[in-house]
C-alpha cells in the first residue's frame, strides 16, 4: 500500500475494523518514512456476467432502480428498498463466487421482494420471467395464496 503523502511503497497497518454491513473492512495506516496516517477501504470484488457475455462490477444502486419501477405506486420507502438491495447482495456473496450471472441477481431478488410487496413481486416476476399468459399469472397467484 503506497503512502498517498510521499509515495513510500510500505505502510503498517494501526486499527481494523469491519463496516457497519460487514461488507467491507476500513483500515487505519501509518507511513514508516513520513509518519503520516491514512484510512483505507477494503472490499471483495463481485463481478456481473451480462447476457451479452459483458463483466461489469455489482452495483447495489441498479437492483433498487430496477426494484423500484416494480413498486411504482406502492407502499414501499427508500429504506426497505436499501434493505432488499442489501439482502440481495449477501446472498449473492455467501455463494463465494467472484463473478456471477446477471439472471441469478434476478432470482435473488425474487424471494425478498415477494416478502416485501406482493404486487410489485408479480411485476418484476412477470417481466423478469417473461411471464405470457394468464396462466403464468394465475399460478404465481395461487402460489403466493398458499403461502
Amino acid at each position: 500500500m503506497f503512502c498517498p503523502f510521499c509515495r513510500h511503497a510500505d505502510s503498517r497497518v494501526i486499527d481494523s475494523r469491519t463496516s457497519d454491513d460487514g461488507s467491507a473492512i476500513r483500515r487505519r495506516r501509518q507511513c514508516p518514512a513520513c509518519q503520516k496516517r491514512f484510512t483505507t477501504l477494503e472490499t471483495a470484488s463481485l463481478m456481473v456476467t451480462k447476457r451479452s457475455g459483458v463483466t461489469e462490477p455489482f452495483s447495489r444502486d441498479k437492483i433498487v432502480s430496477g426494484v423500484r419501477k416494480a413498486c411504482q405506486g406502492r407502499p414501499v420507502t427508500d429504506a426497505d428498498l436499501a434493505l432488499l438491495a442489501q439482502q440481495v447482495e449477501e446472498t449473492l456473496r455467501s455463494s463465494g463466487a467472484a463473478t456471477i450471472e446477471a439472471q441469478d441477481i434476478g432470482l435473488a431478488i425474487l424471494e425478498p421482494l415477494r416478502l416485501l410487496d406482493h404486487v410489485a413481486f408479480m411485476r418484476f416476476a412477470s417481466v423478469y420471467q417473461a411471464w405470457d399468459s394468464l396462466a403464468d399469472f394465475e399460478q404465481a397467484i395461487a402460489e403466493l395464496r398458499g403461502s
